[in-house]
């Protein structure tokens, strides 16, 4: 039987690509993988990121060991898709010709045909999961209508488009049939929906319909934008049990200097005052968001008081990155890339170091307590697990033990027994 090995980089969004892909190549009578190192599949298709330098490297770097795997024979045929091959298609065509065939994001057709296959139609929001068969993401729409100074996004998926509002539920009742119990939604700008398509806002609506289909245990925010933030939202999240008290809402920063600079179209009090409202009308929600250290213009007095405002909110979760230069942005038009490397990693650092602190003590606090978790696998000793306010790969992991067998995929309440700044430890009895 033919086989297809897909290596999927980058963001959950395109791993949500990457399963529709596999979707239409199990239809056509491929065997399936997905990220299996040193396959036997005859064909590799590597789905890129190009967001920022390190997602570029990662992308490059996995195309040229295909390179040399399809020069030693193991692989026949070697294609590229994603957000890097959108972007640089050309030059990366003119750098690595090894590779068969490049193509856009979105052009699975383009794939297929070159294959030898059609893209059926009649499937074309059909996924193949590649989570554990208990969650699933569900991206709203594509593409980005923000114009923040360091992003090259919109130059790779263009203008935003809502995906139907009906269309969406019926996939949802789809992965539910089909066992999955936590829904992720995600979009380049959760907080967009539904403008675009039927000129009003509709994330409120579309998520409290989700939470009312049978069997949705879960719902998870993903990648909310604070300016025109809609605050009809929190009535849903704080009267809907299964739309879980999480949030992900990326800020990049707080000083008024530096959020004029990335044009994020909000102020250091706006924003403060929408976290205060989000934490008042949802009591016990937990707060992810993101920053971003050594942008253009990024004083040593603005990252203080960034270090300040970390201190201050006590967000419960909170990833930051180093500014990297992108081609073709506003900051490439118009700014010099002025804070050294070193500098960028070095404010990377120490955010991380006071937000150690700040997540000990979120942790700290669940001492004693008893809360729901989901099982997602087992490792050696533990069950691994997931409480409302933890999404996979990024957010701390609940470490289980229990003397009796737990089911993956199922609901358990257990007592958390000890914490560090990462990871909680509990028993089930």
């Amino acid at each position: 039987m033919k086989k297809v090995n897909v290596i999927s980089l980058g963001c959950s969004k395109n791993l949500v690509d990457s399963e529709m892909l596999l979707k239409q190549l199990a239809h056509a009578g491929y065997a399936t993988e997905t990220d299996v190192e040193n396959s036997d599949a005859d064909v590799v298709i590597v789905n890129t990121c190009g967001f920022i330098g390190d997602a570029k490297e990662e992308s490059v770097n996995t195309i040229l060991e295909q390179v040399e795997r399809k020069k030693e024979g193991y692989i026949r045929q070697l294609y590229v898709i994603g957000c890097l091959s959108q972007r640089y298609g050309a030059e990366l065509k003119a750098e690595i010709p090894e590779v068969d065939a490049f193509f856009g994001k979105f052009d699975w057709k383009g794939v297929l045909e070159k294959m030898g296959e059609y893209f059926d139609q009649s499937i074309r929001n059909q996924r193949l999961l590649t989570t554990p068969a208990h969650y699933a993401y569900l991206k709203i729409s594509e593409g980005c209508n923000r114009t923040c100074s360091y992003c090259a996004i919109p130059i790779m998926t263009g203008k935003y488009q809502s995906r139907d509002f009906e269309e969406l539920l019926d996939e949802c009742r789809e992965l539910v049939k089909n066992g999955v119990r936590e829904i992720l939604v995600v979009a380049q700008d959760l907080t967009y929906y539904g403008t675009d398509l039927y000129g009003r806002n509709r994330l409120a609506e579309l998520i409290g319909r989700i939470s009312e289909i049978d069997g949705v245990e879960w719902i998870k925010l993903h990648y909310a934008y604070p300016a025109g933030f809609p605050e009809d939202l929190l009535q849903v999240m704080r009267e809907r049990p299964n739309v879980c008290k999480y949030l992900d809402i990326a800020l990049q920063h707080c000083s008024d200097p530096m959020l004029k600079r990335m044009r994020r179209g909000i102020t250091k009090q706006q924003t403060i005052d929408l976290i205060r409202k989000i934490r008042q009308e949802v009591p016990g929600i937990f707060i992810r968001t993101t920053l971003m250290t050594g942008h253009p213009g990024e004083t040593p007095e603005d990252f203080e008081e960034l270090c300040a405002f970390v201190r201050e909110m006590k967000f419960e979760r909170l990833g930051v990155f180093p500014y990297s230069h992108e081609e073709d942005t506003y900051c490439d038009k118009h700014y010099a890339d002025d804070v050294p490397e070193e500098v960028k990693k070095e404010r990377a650092e120490r955010i991380m170091e006071i937000q150690s602190e700040v997540s000990r003590s979120v942790n700290a606090s669940l001492l004693g307590k008893r809360v729901k978790v989901l099982i997602d696998r087992r490792e050696e000793a533990y069950y691994i697990g997931r409480t409302e306010h933890d999404s996979p790969d990024v957010d701390p992991e609940v470490l289980i033990s229990s003397d009796k067998s737990l089911k993956i995929g199922a609901f358990y309440e257990v007592e958390i027994v000890d914490a560090d700044e990462y990871d909680l430890y509990a028993r089930v009895e």
